[in-house]
């Protein structure tokens, strides 16, 4: 080492990395600047001394991103140069832009035979760099390789699927609702595919939700010392006779005992280090700000030295990390600064160690405060925010977890079972609240109840019989998509916020709102591109292929496997998809249908692909009729002059598959009319049916009247989504815009309507009630109705069948078993029913009632009224409950 001055170049990712760069090493002293062969990019040159040896530095910077890109070779890049399919094995090359060879003549002129050697920093500030700097480790070639894999595998795959998909549907269907730009492009990602599946897949499941309405018992105590609120342990009940049989119990014994008492201290943790993903999501819920606009202002942030480099995977801190220094320059902050004088306190006893989330990627630490600041000139409302969440976080993880009391109530009545939790104050404190002190986006949660002791007991001040109905799943928020996507390996903690945002720039997803981007929803050619490749029985919008090439690009990085033998196995699998889903195009079509209209750009070569030919249209006489799937995964069979001729025939609600075959049948006319072989969901038709059957859609099949009489048919107006919709009384289900019969083909009645159709309807109807009601009804013993099999959903009698009376004037019930065991039925309102609660409460062991008085507690609904149509437990007299009843108890 020493001797003479070596001249060493610094190549940093960006010109604001260079400059600060170049500033901390020259501790700006004797820096000079000079002008590139770029004007974006300037030299900075100063004398520096690596491990002893005398060097005179130029800093410079390659370019904002990737300075060489990756294309195909020779004419390739233009879309109709080649069948997509040949994508997968083109030559392809690496190539600098024309509007980066600047930054290319700086870097090759200043480094022809050079030793290349790595610095490796998470932070623009003084201690790193220099570290760095006298620290030098030799370039990974495997973390090259792996990106190169990464690079060439979402070249070749995006660009097949999309030329595929573009050229297939642009000018098939009139998509000027998306766009105006006769240019779109229906884009394809590896990654971007299966971020959208998230979306549609949750509004799927929020479309077909059916909302089931529930009953629920609950109970409230008013004292001196406050107001506990006490669920009941059975849950939600989706019986209403079964609901009203236990509450009206409840009603005529409601003294409440408290069962059990249990105290128990309760920690809460601070959250682990901070990386770029839980950055993201709490950036999200706390300030709602989309993931790019998350990593902008990060990466802004960092540029300008005040936190370590934001894209990381790592949320644990490695030992060397000086975790005292940090907190050490956080003391003078007004807001969190005593706070941090606490935690350096060893007598205060709350700084402990940060705990590890388990993740390393070997290249940065978790994202942390590299400067003090209290703002700074130039910064929005996004930087102050983003970096009190970096400081508060780091502070919060070398900080004791929070402290509290937690206790639970349980309470027995009338022998049903009911539980309150909440804190308590002990020793004159509700909490120790540790980091909750300074992490502000987090609280204890709960509410405070009062103290009870086992045995005491007490009336309720309210009892009420509330009901509800489920709901379905919220819409996927950009913090519950980025846990999606990191939880199935979907993009890396550096492009996920990427992914995200090419939903939006390419039209597959909007915004919820103007004002806020962390809710999605998804636009209809993003929901009708996965909704054909899912009919196609490919799961190209799941997240487990993707997730396999991301493990697989992991490895290379580790050394495991090679570039070669991850891009072959990837591009081998891939491409049998996409064959596949070529020789499958007309499941796209049929989807693409469910949203939008054929376009007069359309060729017309594709017309009559997007479906199976069932009949010539009895409506238009001149347009094709095919086997499709709505929106809503039912089948239909409908005109392919849609939507100037509206002529559909909806199918049996159970049917998952159907297939047009080549049988034609000998009764319908005018033919040909082709049969379908259908496949019916097992579970959703009379036993007595076949799952398989080989059908005709033109009239003459009972088979299929039958099930549309007793199941349903799909939806009349498609609703977006893939779930169940509400079953049609009619026979097959058509849509005509001018009122034509598909039967006999005459005007002035609908075919649900039509005079040659009613007779086998009728019959069918007949035929098909009687055989789904077969021994499954008993008569009433009050009223004499017929009363339905039904089956309950409690907590005790899950899936255990009983009969009850449809009538709002009887309250017969009676389990289905006791029926078969020749015990018989009781109505709720007869001798039976008393003695049996009478029975049921003798052996409780309730002891003495204390004095208590029922009538100073309310038992109503939950609109505060008496439950509508229910009678007294004991007389039957509609006019009072059980509790009132002035025949109680003779």
């Amino acid at each position: 080492m020493g001797g003479r001055t070596i001249n060493v170049l610094n190549v940093a990712e960006k010109p604001s990395v260079a400059k600060s760069v170049a500033t901390i090493l020259s501790r700006n002293q004797g820096l000079r600047i000079r002008e590139g062969r770029s004007r974006y990019n300037k030299i900075f040159e100063f004398s520096y001394s690596i491990r002893g040896q005398p060097c005179h530095m130029l800093v410079t910077t390659s370019v904002t991103g990737h300075l060489m890109e990756l294309e195909f070779r020779r004419a390739l890049p233009k879309w109709h140069s080649c069948d997509p399919a040949e994508l997968y094995h083109a030559p392809v090359r690496k190539y600098v832009p024309e509007d980066k060879k600047g930054y290319q003549e700086n870097i090759r002129r200043g480094s022809e035979e050079m030793p290349v050697a790595w610095a490796r920093f998470s932070a623009l500030i003084d201690r790193e760099i220099h570290e760095a700097v006298q620290n030098l480790v030799e370039p990974n070639q495997w973390f090259a390789d792996a990106v190169d894999a990464r690079q060439e595998i979402d070249l070749r795959i995006g660009a097949s699927f999309t030329r595929f998909q573009t050229m297939l549907l642009r000018d098939a269907f009139a998509m000027d609702s998306v766009t105006d730009d006769k240019n779109l492009v229906l884009s394809y990602g590896p990654c971007q595919f299966p971020t959208l599946g998230f979306i549609v897949e949750r509004y799927w499941e929020i479309q077909s939700h059916e909302p089931e309405e529930f009953w629920t018992i609950n109970c409230s105590h008013r004292s001196d010392e406050g107001l506990a609120t006490f669920n009941w342990m059975r849950g939600n009940m989706f019986d209403y006779t079964s609901a009203v049989i236990i509450y009206e119990m409840c009603v005529e014994e409601p003294t409440a005992t408290v069962t059990n008492v249990r105290h128990h201290e309760r920690l809460k943790y601070p959250p682990h280090p901070l990386n770029t993903i839980e950055l993201e999501k709490r950036a999200s819920r706390y300030f709602r700000m989309s993931s790019e606009q998350t990593m902008k202002v990060a990466e802004e942030l960092y540029q300008a030295g005040f936190i370590s480099y934001p894209r990381t995977e790592t949320d644990t801190f490695p030992s060397r990390t000086d975790l005292h220094t940090i907190v050490e320059e956080q003391q003078g902050h007004p807001d969190w600064g005593s706070y941090a004088q606490r935690l350096l306190d060893s007598g205060a006893g709350l700084w402990r160690n940060p705990s590890s989330g388990g993740h390393d990627d070997k290249a940065h630490p978790p994202i942390q405060p590299t400067k003090f600041s209290t703002g700074e000139s130039g910064w929005r409302e996004e930087h102050w925010k983003l970096y009190e969440l970096v400081v508060r976080h780091f502070l919060a993880c070398v900080s004791q977890p929070a402290v509290g009391a937690e206790t639970i109530i349980e309470l027995d009545i009338a022998g049903e079972l009911f539980s309150a939790s909440g804190r308590v104050i002990l020793a004159g404190r509700i909490c120790v609240k540790n980091y909750l002190d300074v992490y502000r986006f987090e609280s204890w949660g709960g509410s405070m109840i009062p103290p009870y002791v086992v045995g005491q007991q007490f009336i309720p001040t309210a009892l009420t019989l509330d009901s509800g109905v489920t709901r379905p799943p919220p819409l996927l928020s950009e913090a519950d998509l980025l846990s999606c996507m990191d939880k199935e390996g979907i993009g890396t903690d550096a492009t996920m916020h990427d992914h995200i945002k090419k939903l939006l720039d390419r039209f597959l997803t909007q915004p919820r709102t103007l004002t806020c981007v962390s809710r999605q929803l998804i636009f209809e050619y993003g929901e009708s591109l996965v909704m054909g490749y899912d009919d196609m029985g490919y799961k190209l919008w799941k997240p487990y292929l993707r997730a396999v090439m991301e493990r697989d690009m992991k490895a290379v990085s580790e050394g495991a496997k090679s570039k070669a033998e991850v891009l072959a196995s990837s591009l081998q699998q891939m491409k049998a998809c996409f064959l596949d889903a070529r020789l499958n195009k007309v499941k796209l079509f049929e989807a693409m249908e469910v949203f939008f209209e054929r376009s007069n750009r359309s060729g017309g070569d594709e017309q009559h692909v997007a479906g199976e030919v069932v009949r010539r249209c009895g409506l238009c006489q001149e347009a094709d009729m095919v086997l499709k799937r709505s929106r809503d995964g039912n089948f239909m069979v409908g005109c392919l002059g849609f939507p100037q001729v509206e002529n559909a025939i909806w199918l049996p609600g159970p049917v998952s598959e159907a297939a047009v075959t080549t049988n034609i049948c000998n009764i319908c006319t005018p033919g040909p009319v082709y049969k379908i072989q259908f496949k019916f969901r097992l579970l959703e038709i009379p036993p007595n049916y076949n799952a398989n059957h080989l059908g005709c859609i033109g009239g003459c099949d009972e088979t299929l009247i039958q099930l549309i009489e007793i199941c349903g048919t799909g939806s009349r107006m498609p609703a977006r989504g893939r779930g169940p919709t509400a079953p049609s009384s009619n026979g097959y289900q058509s849509n005509t815009r001018q009122g034509s019969c598909i039967y006999c083909q005459e005007t002035g009645h609908s075919s649900s309507g039509c005079p040659s159709q009613l007779s086998v309807s009728r019959n069918a109807r007949s035929r098909g009630m009687n055989h789904h009601n077969e021994g499954t009804s008993v008569s009433c013993s009050t009223c004499g109705t017929p009363c339905a099999l039904r089956t309950a959903n409690t907590a005790n009698n899950r899936g255990r069948k009983f009969y009850s009376c449809p009538s709002r004037d009887c309250n017969f019930f009676v389990w289905e078993d006791s029926v078969n065991n020749g015990t018989g039925g009781s109505s709720l309102g007869s001798n039976t029913g008393r003695t049996s609660n009478a029975s049921r409460n003798s052996g409780r062991g309730r002891g003495n009632r204390g004095g208590l008085h029922a009538a100073a507690t309310a038992f109503v609904s939950a609109t505060g009224d008496p439950v509508s149509g229910r009678r007294c437990f004991v007389c039957g007299d509609p006019s009072h409950f059980a509790n009132g009843c002035p025949n109680r108890g003779t």
